[in-house]
């Protein structure tokens, strides 16, 4: 039985392919057209699933799609009414899309892909907790899901068992702690459903100084974690923005305006805000178990990718252990929603895995290209390389990242959700301290206070940092190593906000955080054997079982998913070696850039 699952029209579209039960192929629309975060139908990755799998669209027996349009209208409609004559500009805006296109999501199924089977349209959370649960290593779970909003729900625990779920309770809009999250990105410069990493990333450079603020005036918070958020300070219900005036009053100035300095203050709003997430979190956790009585935990939902809320709740042994869907903003509700309809609907059996990695395999689940294709590629292109056994290309790699030298991998399927895993990833020596500010300014282009995360050998992640287990999507914060830190001089403990970067905290200084954290992945060799290999040999040479890895993309780009994509951004940076799968391309040996070729018509890759 082949299952398409699609998600489209909010931001991160994708697909994917289910087969009897077991996840084929998924990605994301943006990895095709080069549209960061590209919201409409996802053409191109529809294309993609359906030729990984070997089938045409005739051969579906059904498509999912990741919620319930009307259900998200009706709830459209009401909140507009219950703000009218409020928020008359807002409704304008919206209704044309919904009116011309989005409430006949069977018919634009139909026209853009040419399938006349049955359509099934599981919930926005049914989606998020399908793709929680179903490729989690468990074969019972709790399920919890957290966003900004689905249809009415934005929050909702249930149990997994078996290959079913059951959603058992929700939290409804507009209350909302995705929402909340989201005001404070919209109101310190960043922009809304991109910029929350960043937030994240700011928190410990503040102090939680509005957190008080919050809890007095914002948000009316819970033991069991449901919560009220005052609506006289948010401006989404009716608005175009995120906050109102009362909220820039209480927080005594208008939003910052973005691409301008970050001061104190923007950190310490981002601390605050950030406390506050965990504390909702580990509120909601401790209920689910409470109500559940279930060992396990898994998340899914565009709140489950803030890890260091992750890290608090595994590390306060709420459960016995977690697992987060790698893809769990939107873009993963497409996979959601296909094995919601191949377990859930058609009764697919699922098979537990033993080995307690479950089955996404480290979610390399996107296109992929030979060594011979691309040498072959390269030729035509005429661009200098030279070509090594698959064997030599983890060692020469290693040989070139000790030397301090920052390369561009690009190996094997590539990944799906919104971190690079070792498939497509700008990869540094960990040890130098100047690392992060080089990716930053001259690689990344992107703010200076930004962390990078290290890949770590899962054999060896325990001796690096305080973690006991597998962390194979990046999803879980934890401490770096006490007697790996480095002791900081009285002038230095005196340092406070942009200037902690300065200061050198461990004997890995390029992933460790000012807080001493790290956003930890590990690197499984039965996942993706060449990534493990590249570590393996850098640590025959260095000592160091861990590397830097970061996305292979440029700011405000998707990370890339051709060779041609991979050279174009190797190319327009100062990355000094890329690897294209067995063959390496050195800097110094390319021709300058040709910029006024219409890079189009250079895809031509099968």
């Amino acid at each position: 039985m082949n299952i398409l699952g699609i998600s489209a029209f909010y931001h991160d579209s994708a697909a994917c392919l289910v087969r009897d039960g077991e996840i084929v192929a998924a990605a994301q629309e943006e990895r095709f057209t080069r549209k960061k975060h590209d919201h409409g139908f996802p053409s191109h990755a529809i294309d993609y699933c359906l030729k990984e799998a070997g089938i045409a669209m005739d051969d579906l027996d059904a498509v999912a799609f990741y919620d319930k349009p009307w259900n998200k209208f009706e709830r459209l409609l009401e909140t507009y009414l219950a703000f009218a004559p409020q928020g008359l500009g807002s409704f304008m805006k919206a209704m044309p899309l919904w009116l011309k296109q989005k409430l006949w999501m069977g018919e634009l199924i139909a026209k853009e892909t040419g399938f006349d089977g049955d359509i099934l349209y599981p919930e926005h959370h049914q989606s998020h907790a399908a793709s929680a649960f179903l490729p989690s290593p468990f074969e019972r779970a709790a399920i919890l899901t957290m966003d900004g909003v689905g249809e009415w729900a934005t929050a909702s625990w249930g149990v997994g068992a078996g290959n079913k779920i059951d959603l058992q309770a929700e939290l409804r809009f507009p209350h909302s702690l995705g929402l909340l999250y989201t005001a404070f990105t919209y109101y310190t410069g960043f922009r809304v459903n991109s910029g929350e990493y960043k937030v994240m990333g700011l928190a410990p450079y503040g102090e939680p100084k509005y957190k008080d603020l919050i809890y007095d005036h914002l948000m009316d918070l819970r033991e069991d974690g449901s919560f009220r958020l005052n609506q006289k300070y948010f401006n989404y219900c009716q608005g175009l923005t995120m906050t109102s005036e009362a909220f820039h009053d209480l927080f005594g100035a208008p939003p910052r305006e973005p691409e301008s300095e970050l001061t104190q203050r923007e950190m310490d709003l981002a601390r605050s805000v950030q406390e506050v997430c965990e504390d909702v979190m580990l509120r909601m956790a401790r209920h689910v178990r409470k109500e559940t009585g279930e060992k396990h935990l898994v998340l899914a939902g565009g709140v489950a990718l803030n890890c260091v809320g992750n890290g608090k709740i595994l590390r306060a042994n709420i459960f016995d252990d977690i697992w987060i869907q790698p893809a769990a903003g939107d873009a993963g509700g497409a996979l959601g929603a296909a094995l919601f309809a191949a377990h859930q609907v058609h009764d697919a059996p699922r098979e537990v895995s033993v080995d307690g990695r479950g089955s996404q395999r480290g979610s390399y689940l996107g296109p992929a290209w030979t060594g011979d294709q691309v040498a072959a590629w390269l030729d035509r292109r005429g661009y200098a390389y030279t070509r090594h056994s698959n064997d030599d290309v983890p060692g020469a790699t290693a040989d070139i990242l000790a030397d301090g030298k920052v390369v561009g991998w690009f190996s094997g399927r590539m990944e799906f959700g919104p971190r690079a895993l070792g498939a497509r990833s700008i990869i540094g020596d960990p040890r130098d301290q100047q690392m992060q500010k080089t990716l930053n300014l001259k690689i990344k282009y992107r703010e200076s206070f930004r962390p990078f995360a290290p890949s770590a050998l899962v054999e060896d992640v325990s001796e690096l940092f305080e973690l006991d287990r597998p962390s194979p999507y990046m999803l879980l914060v934890a401490p770096v190593k006490e007697e790996r830190r480095l002791p900081m001089t009285d002038e230095q403990q005196d340092f406070f906000g942009i200037d902690k970067l300065n200061v050198p905290r461990s004997d890995i200084p390029s992933i460790t955080h000012v807080d001493y954290s790290a956003r930890v992945q590990t690197v499984d060799r039965r996942d993706h054997p060449q990534y493990h290999k590249l570590i393996s040999a850098f640590k025959e040479r260095t000592g160091f079982g861990v590397i830097v890895n970061t996305s292979f993309n440029v700011r405000g780009e998707p990370i890339v998913c051709t060779p041609q994509d991979a050279y174009l951004c190797f190319m327009r940076t100062e990355m000094d070696v890329l690897v294209l799968e067995d063959c390496i391309l050195l800097k110094e040996d390319q021709d300058p850039l040709d910029d006024d070729i219409d890079w189009r018509d250079l895809y031509e890759l099968d």
